[in-house]
């Protein structure tokens, strides 16, 4: 068995994270236009205000009061055109981001994720992904935004004094160099961790929240409460560093910004000569260095922010790694079975395994060695043996969730390929998920065409019909995971969703594992007479002891073999 490597690394998401061009661009026009409709205002006003102090005939303010109020309406429209353009681009383009994430989640699922916590995912597909909308948002187009409006009020400030625009852009490099090494100095270790410090907060809230009642019976919910707690302090003081350092940053531009116009005031004493420009001019190189240091002030910000977007590319390459591990099994286009197989007849579909070997990722050895055995069509082979001794590796090869050397085949065919294998093969776990919605749609997701007829058929077959009468019918909830159903019932509505599917060879991994020993028999003499009497195949993997007579050939596992 080769790894075989997915092309998705940490530039890839970042590539992936960023709007095509012809998006981008309305948004960055606009956001460029919003800022210098800001310096131009500035400008405008200064002059307008130091002109009419002069008291000269108003005809000669019309164009710059009207200017006024052109670029005031200006810098609103173009701000909310970026906002508008800018957020749909972006967000467009995460809706991709996060199904590419997930569709290269579900070849790795489950048995390649086996290590990987549920807030910690959680915290990838969501929050992580969210993280990347800044990106674009807030590093790439504020930095280009910035330069552009910098460029052009440097420009126009040199219009009316040279030396006032040097003072500019000396104090522009000088406040944007240091403020972001402030920033760097304080918040970078606290911005590159809150990412995983919130991945650590997600486990430990989930953890609390979906363990509660265990928590309790066992007088562990004070501990689980405090690594809530604790979780939330390291990520509170994560993010009060960052804010220290971005305050920091600003207070640094803030200064430079002040000194920039002191400089400006010094540098420009010429215009107010008789040779200058006079009052207005003089106003307009002292006032622009407060608007294009506003436009500046977003530069160490979007540094700081850039090193979180990388922290969460970071996590989302960690999540889906570029190697996936050998043992998990390669989709084949190729038909596992035979194409002209019947699943409403069913008829020939043995199963038969012949020195199969198997293991987990990440595990030294194999867990599965050498096995062979049969199940001929309609048959029940029991597969019993110590916790540990490989049962559950066998369920997850019977249904291609791991990767196996040796033969396999179903109906004569080789089953090689996950996806047909599983239109077949039916696996109940140990620990059926039920979603939090009723009892109708966790059948419904099986066949999404079966009526109410149908289901309650199902469930009257697997002992399920008058309970589910006396909750009030399929409308009843089951509660997150299935909180609102006992463990024999939640084993009972995985069969009838598995039977309402119509796979022809089911697997049933430890039924009885979490239910009571005295219940124990009675939900397993259930199971295998609804399955039998609609002539299923049935692979029961149990450490308990099976019922008499519905048994038809028994294998004992032990150290991965069978014997």
């Amino acid at each position: 068995m080769n790894a075989r490597t997915l092309d998705l690394d940490t530039a890839r998401v970042l590539r992936t994270a960023l709007p095509p061009a012809r998006n981008a661009l309305p948004g960055l026009l606009a956001g460029a236009g919003s800022g210098l409709a800001a310096v131009a205002l500035l400008a405008t006003s200064a002059w307008l205000i130091t002109r009419a102090a002069e008291q000269p005939p108003v005809l000669y303010l019309t164009m710059a009061t009207v200017g006024v109020r052109a670029f005031a309406l200006a810098r609103a429209v173009f701000r909310y055109l970026d906002r508008l353009y800018s957020h749909d681009a972006v967000f467009r383009q995460l809706s991709g981001l996060r199904v590419g994430l997930l569709e290269r989640l579900i070849p790795l699922a489950p048995a390649g994720l086996g290590g990987t916590r549920r807030g910690s995912l959680l915290s990838a597909l969501v929050g992580d992904v969210d993280e990347l909308q800044n990106l674009w948002l807030r590093v790439v187009q504020p930095l280009v935004i910035a330069g552009v409006v910098a460029a052009v009020a440097v420009g126009g400030v040199a219009l009316l004094s040279a030396p006032a625009a040097l003072v500019l852009l000396v104090a522009l490099i000088v406040g944007g160099v240091l403020s972001t090494l402030a920033g760097t100095r304080i918040a970078a270790a606290a911005e590159r961790g809150i990412a995983p410090l919130r991945a650590r907060l997600n486990d430990a809230v989930l953890d609390y929240v979906s363990g509660f009642a265990v928590l309790s019976h066992f007088g562990a919910a004070d501990q689980a409460r405090q690594r809530v707690r604790d979780a939330d302090r390291a990520l509170t003081r994560a993010l009060v560093r960052r804010a220290s350092g971005a305050g920091i940053g600003a207070g640094v531009l803030t200064l430079c910004a002040g000194l920039a116009v002191a400089g400006a005031a010094a540098s420009a004493l010429p215009l107010v000569g008789a040779n200058g420009a006079g009052g207005p001019g003089f106003a307009v190189v002292v006032l622009v260095p407060l608007a294009v240091f506003e436009a500046i002030g977003t530069v160490p910000v979007a540094l700081g922010t850039w090193r979180q977007v990388r922290a969460s590319a970071e996590r989302i390459a960690e999540t889906a790694p570029a190697v996936v591990p050998a043992e998990v099994p390669a989709e084949v286009p190729a038909e596992a079975v035979r194409p002209d197989v019947d699943l409403a007849g069913r008829e020939g579909l043995d199963l038969r395994l012949e020195n199969v070997s198997a293991r987990w990722p990440g595990a030294a050895v194999d867990t599965l060695r050498g096995v062979t055995f049969e199940a001929a069509a309609g048959e029940c082979v029991l597969v019993d043996g110590e916790s540990g001794s490989g049962k559950s590796t066998l369920a997850h090869v019977l249904v291609r969730f791991l990767e196996h050397d040796g033969v396999y085949t179903i109906g004569g065919a080789k089953a090689e390929s996950g996806a047909a294998v599983r239109s077949l093969v039916g696996l109940c776990e140990q620990h059926p998920y039920l979603f939090d919605d009723t009892i109708r749609q966790n059948l419904l997701f099986a066949r999404d065409t079966a009526d109410d007829s149908e289901l309650m058929g199902v469930l009257e077959r697997v002992g399920l019909a008058d309970w589910v009468r006396a909750r009030g019918g399929l409308d009843a909830r089951v509660g997150e995971r299935g909180s609102l159903v006992s463990g024999g019932q939640a084993q009972r509505l995985a069969f009838a969703r598995a039977l309402l599917r119509g796979f022809p060879i089911l697997v049933l991994d430890e039924p009885t594992a979490n239910v009571e020993r005295a219940l124990g028999e009675g939900l397993m003499r259930d199971l295998l007479e609804a399955a039998r009497a609609e002539g299923r195949t049935v692979i029961l993997i149990s450490h308990d002891t099976a019922p008499e007579g519905l048994i038809d050939r028994r294998f004992t596992m032990r150290e991965g073999r069978l014997a």
